[in-house]
């Protein structure tokens, strides 16, 4: 497929998308997510698209896809893991988690792996402290997580 004919297909696409929220910039948010959740991510292609099916300039599409942590502009990993690291799993031992994750998958934070089947990112705060340290993976819940439990966590999904 050509570069043109791809730029062709996202425009349609997209279109489709926001036509479905009558082209309302009020509904931006809204039509990110959706069409997060049909490519998987939101490169600068897709968000010029957007912009334009709803007419306001990309800089706004930007700025909200950059504001929100929901958002990304980089392909996640098929399993994303999400490690909170608010003050309650900071204390608890967050990092260390971290950590381990990077080691076990061979990657850093805000990397995915070789094969896409996890990335990695932090968080602020998932709104369980009293479970920290939370991790987690899609939208699986892990609480009290200690580090020599990741590779446990990884294998549920390989």
């Amino acid at each position: 497929m050509s570069c043109r004919e791809k730029q062709q297909q996202i425009k349609e696409t997209v279109s489709k998308i926001c036509a479905e929220f009558n082209n309302d910039p009020n509904e931006l948010i809204a039509i990110l997510h959706k069409t997060q959740g049909h490519y998987g991510f939101l490169p600068k292609e897709v968000q010029i698209a957007v912009a334009e099916s709803v007419g306001v300039p990309a800089s706004k599409v930007f700025g909200i896809v950059t504001f929100y942590s929901y958002f990304t502009m980089e392909p996640k990993g098929k399993h994303p893991v999400s490690i909170c690291m608010g003050t309650a799993c900071y204390v608890q031992g967050a990092e260390k988690v971290l950590r381990e994750f990077e080691s076990r998958l061979e990657v850093k934070n805000g990397q995915t792996t070789d094969d896409g089947k996890f990335s990695i990112n932090t968080l602020r705060c998932i709104g369980a402290c009293g479970l920290a340290p939370v991790v987690m993976i899609g939208d699986k819940v892990y609480g009290n997580v200690k580090p020599e439990e990741v590779n446990n966590i990884i294998n549920e999904y390989s």
